[in-house]
This record gives C-alpha cells, sequence and structure tokens, in this order.
C-alpha cells in the first residue's frame, strides 16, 4: 500500500492537488491539507477547489488548513511514502528543505505547476529542484523543463499528467467543440447533459492584464455583449472575492472595476453579474467563454464550449497566453462584443494539453520513485538554492509559513513606516 500525503497553500494549487489525487490508483491511501501562508483560501474557495472530486465528496470534511509545526505532526503521524508539495514555488522550497527535511522513511517529493507553464521559466525549477519529480502537463511543457534541468542541474526527473480537471473522454481528442454553434451568429441552446446553455463565462486572471484602463476595456466590451445579446447570462467568474486571497495578489479587482464603472454612469450596474463558485459549474451553462488567460480556457475546451482568448493586450510569455499562438482561439474585444466565439485546432489540442492517454506517465514514475526509495536506492534530488547566497530568501519564505498572515502584516506595515520614516529624516 501506498500513502500519499498532498499539501497545497492556494486555491489553484488546491484545486490541481485534489484532481491528481483522483487520478491515482484506488488502492493508494491519500490525504490532503492546506498549510497556513499569507493565501491561505477561505472556506468557500476551498470548497470550489475541491469540488467535484473525492475531497469534495458530500459529507467529507474539508481539507483541514494547518500551520507549519501541524503540518509537521501530521507528516509524522501519516508516515507518507509520497509528499505532493501543491504550492507556490518559495513554499515547495522552504517545505521540503526544512519544515518537511529528515521524515522517515524518507518520502518521494513531488511537485508540479497547475495550469500553462508554457514558456518553462528557470525560476519554477530553481524553487523546486529539491524535488525528486516534477509534474507538467503537455509535452512541449516536458520538453522545455527538461532542457532547463539539464542546463541547471539539480532537481529530478519531469513527468506528464493531464491536467486533472480536463474531461478528456468527450471526444477532445479531435480538438472540436459541439454542442453550440459559434461566430457572431451564437445562438442559446442545450448542452449535452440537457441543461440551458445561454451564459458567457469571463474568467478573470490576477496577473493580466496589468492595467486598471485595459480591465476596464475589457469589461466595458462584456457590457457591450450583454447590450446586444439579453438573452446571454454574461458573468464574470472571480478567482476571489474583493475580501479574499487567491495565488497572485490582483491589484484591480473587476468587481470594484465595476461598480466604479457604474458611480460614473459608463455601465448599467445589473448587465453583468460577478460570480465564484467552481467552474465546470459555470461552464456547463456556458454558450461562449472568453479570457486574457486562463487555464480554464482548457476546461472550456474540454466541455466543448466556444471560446476566446483576447489578443488586443499582447500575444507574449509576460501576458501568459503565447501558448495559445496556432490555437484558432485567438480573439479581440470586438469579437467578444459581438459573440464572435471560436473552435480550437484538432492539431493544437493534440499538441498542447490533450494528448493521448497513454503519453501520461507520472503516476507510474512516483510508484518506481517509492520502490527506489523502499530500497534504498533512491538518490535526493539536489536542490539549487542550497547555498548561503539564497539563505535569505529561504528564511523569508519559512516566515510566511510560521508566522500566523495577521501577525505578518501587521510586521510589514511596520517595516514600511519605519523606513519612510527614516527616509524622512
Amino acid at each position: 500500500m501506498t500513502r500519499l500525503l498532498a499539501v497545497a497553500d492556494s486555491d489553484s494549487y488546491l484545486k490541481w492537488a485534489a484532481g491528481l489525487l483522483d487520478a491515482l490508483p484506488e488502492d493508494w491511501t491519500t490525504d490532503l491539507v492546506v498549510v497556513r501562508t499569507p493565501i491561505t483560501p477561505s472556506a468557500a474557495q476551498i470548497a470550489a477547489a475541491v469540488s467535484g472530486t473525492r475531497a469534495g465528496a458530500a459529507g467529507r470534511e474539508l481539507p483541514a488548513v494547518l500551520p507549519a509545526r501541524q503540518l509537521r505532526r501530521t507528516a509524522e503521524r501519516f508516515r507518507p511514502d509520497v509528499v505532493l508539495l501543491a504550492c507556490t514555488g518559495p513554499v515547495v522550497d522552504a517545505l521540503a528543505a526544512e519544515t518537511l527535511a529528515g521524515l522517515r522513511p524518507r518520502p518521494v517529493l513531488v511537485s508540479g505547476l497547475p495550469g500553462i507553464s508554457v514558456p518553462a521559466t528557470e525560476k519554477a525549477w530553481l524553487f523546486r529542484s529539491g524535488c525528486d519529480l516534477f509534474v507538467v502537463h503537455s509535452g512541449r511543457e516536458v520538453a522545455e523543463f527538461s532542457a532547463i534541468g539539464r542546463e541547471l542541474g539539480g532537481g529530478g526527473a519531469v513527468a506528464l499528467a493531464r491536467l486533472p480537471y480536463l474531461d478528456l473522454g468527450a471526444g477532445l481528442g479531435t480538438g472540436t467543440s459541439a454542442g453550440t454553434s459559434t461566430g457572431s451568429s451564437m445562438e442559446t441552446g442545450t448542452g449535452t447533459g440537457g441543461g440551458v446553455r445561454d451564459r458567457v463565462v469571463f474568467a478573470t486572471q490576477a496577473k493580466v492584464p496589468r492595467r486598471r484602463e485595459e480591465r476596464e476595456d475589457v469589461l466595458l466590451a462584456l457590457a457591450a455583449l450583454a447590450r446586444a445579446r439579453p438573452d446571454l447570462d454574461v458573468v464574470v467568474k472571480l478567482r476571489a472575492r474583493d475580501d479574499e486571497r487567491q495565488t497572485h495578489n490582483e491589484r484591480h479587482h473587476y468587481e470594484r472595476l465595476w461598480n466604479a464603472l457604474a458611480d460614473e454612469g459608463r455601465v448599467d450596474r445589473d448587465l453583468v453579474r460577478f460570480a465564484a463558485g467552481p467552474m465546470h459549474e459555470h461552464l456547463s451553462r456556458a454558450a461562449g467563454f472568453v479570457t486574457v488567460s486562463s487555464t480554464a480556457a482548457l476546461e472550456a475546451i474540454a466541455g466543448h464550449v466556444p471560446l476566446l482568448v483576447l489578443s488586443d493586450f499582447g500575444v507574449s510569455a509576460e501576458m501568459i497566453n503565447l501558448v495559445f499562438e496556432g490555437s484558432g482561439c485567438l480573439g479581440t474585444l470586438d469579437d467578444l462584443a459581438k459573440a464572435d466565439f471560436r473552435t480550437p485546432d484538432a492539431e493544437w489540442c493534440r499538441a498542447n494539453y490533450f494528448h493521448d492517454a497513454s503519453a501520461t506517465d507520472w503516476s507510474g514514475r512516483v510508484a518506481a520513485l517509492v520502490a527506489a526509495a523502499r530500497a534504498g536506492t533512491l538518490e535526493p534530488a539536489r536542490s539549487l538554492l542550497d547555498g548561503p547566497e539564497h539563505a535569505a530568501a529561504r528564511r523569508r519564505a519559512r516566515l510566511r509559513l510560521e508566522v500566523p498572515p495577521k501577525v505578518l502584516r501587521y510586521g510589514y506595515r511596520a517595516k514600511r513606516r519605519m523606513r519612510r520614516y527614516l527616509k524622512a529624516l
């Protein structure tokens, strides 16, 4: 029997971890917890993240939120063969190097990235170089991270998984969508499950676009669509409410911007709705989907929902949408206002995230590493961040794990005030 403990630190990583655990052999014993940091998801975010997975099954308690010391005690009691570190980079490094170091028996350490990771970055590899296996989700990502690993050294193997929340059993090998028409003549209708599809879902991304004016342009295009198509329910699907935390800070929150536009009389407040909750529930009602950059675009493709990936603000690594070049899904705000949604290119789908199930190897790789660990032949991965030049950064990451978030925020504020005071002197 194999025992796996999964540790997440944010809503997106929690969703990813819960889905990966569902793909493991049924005879594995698993546990899923959230480690407390300043980006710990709220109870509502936790429920949404695990919705549709075994971790979110009816009658089951939601994953517990644990401070670092309690996480260590939990790991010591659970005695895992595998620890899945489903966390942001600095937290992965601190957990692997310090909080969970020295566990006996020595577990296999697995990490990865919860969504689109094109282009691969050295930073992602560096933070996870202390792990035995690095999980990504397309052949392109495997090739790019493997190349970085060969160049930089450190780390373990790179393995391939399917993004766990994609329903790849519904004809997605062809890369075609079904159930709704596309183009400016898009009509509402019924989905494959018989439910009404009358919703256009805009999936937000915390990091891009960065400028307030760009985000307002997106909202104004959604308002134009809602005015032109009163038969559509136009919904901005939020990753977090304005008072909730998420993986990345969001300086210009869409709901706050919308309220400001309404106060200025530039939009009718009731034209567009704002909602949280599981993405798969929104997509079950969707006649169209739009985003600037979000892994949810892949969920839309999997659910046969016509989509737009907005290119108005650029197509680049900085916009986190470079991977959609050649997909046939790129479009503009004008296309959005006209409900001109697209279907993806079949060849692009096969090359990006919708690979054949036989190519998935991550769970088999984990099993082989567990066997090696039990035999005493597993060579530990070598972290590239163990040197003294990285000690200060690792201490800062450890503070995020060990100090209660409210106390940490007070400390940061006091530090900023002191800097301003000394500067004034």
